[in-house]
């Protein structure tokens, strides 16, 4: 490449150019994987987490197509989701929620993927209310949950998905869209993702028999999400392998 040619580049190209090239390479393996499940490709939708990136990196994924993405702390997601209102996008919350943010998530997230205690719901119909706004939730899964309780990495038990579920779906300003995992990392389903996500896909079977329409299956990440495809994932969370290894957080 010549000077002139360097010189009519921008600072951002090149990010660019890296954003583009990792998200054909994660398309590529969903589509693999897709087939190898014989599901078609638009059974699984990409939702890209932006953690600990900038809003410039938000804006360069929606130039290259992305139109969902996700984070999990409201302190980034807030300011990003500002900055990039007059994007054609959809925005997930995806980390674990306290009561005290669910004000501010419910101003910009379209989506809610961590739903997992009756406390939590209430202060989501709330601020979904004052917002005059209505909240997708996903019933949040903790496969290393005790009988009481939530697992570890957040997630109601899987003996108590059907009471909250029910919970979401009557509360006003809140619409029941699914269940979401993370694979856990103790108990029964460490180091087994694949038999993770089909138990999820089982439990949310049986939640559509009362909630039809509670169809999202959000689970797998960059390093699992073939295995989150072929136990029927109807979204998939990938942050590093689109995004690269993230900066530490302070």
């Amino acid at each position: 490449m010549t000077n002139d040619e360097n010189s009519d580049r921008t600072p951002g190209d090149g990010r660019r150019a890296e954003l583009a090239a990792n998200l054909t390479a994660v398309e590529e393996r969903i589509t693999r994987a897709c087939e190898a499940a014989g599901r078609r490709r638009d059974e699984v939708a990409l939702v890209v987490v932006t953690k600990t990136y900038p809003a410039s990196d938000v804006r360069l994924l929606s130039e290259l197509g992305v139109r969902q993405v996700a984070e999990n702390r409201d302190q980034d997601a807030a300011p990003k989701a500002a900055d990039s209102a007059d994007l054609p996008l959809t925005w997930h919350f995806v980390g674990q929620l306290q009561t005290n943010k669910t004000r501010s998530v419910a101003g910009y997230a379209d989506f809610v993927h961590s739903v997992d205690r009756l406390r939590l719901v209430r202060s989501l119909a709330v601020a979904a209310g004052g917002r005059d706004r209505e909240l997708g939730c996903l019933v949040q899964v903790g496969l290393d949950a005790g009988s009481e309780g939530t697992g570890p990495r957040g997630g109601v038990s899987p003996g108590g998905v059907a009471e909250l579920a029910d919970q979401v779906a009557g509360s006003p300003g809140l619409r029941l869209a699914g269940l979401m995992t993370v694979a856990p990392l103790s108990g029964p389903y460490a180091d087994r993702p694949r038999e993770a996500f089909e138990r999820l896909r089982e439990i949310s079977t049986r939640l559509q028999a009362d909630h039809p329409a509670a169809t999202m299956v959000s689970a797998g990440m960059s390093a699992d999400l073939e295995e989150a495809i072929a136990a029927g994932a109807t979204h998939v969370r990938v942050g590093s392998a689109v995004l690269g290894v993230r900066p530490r957080l302070r």
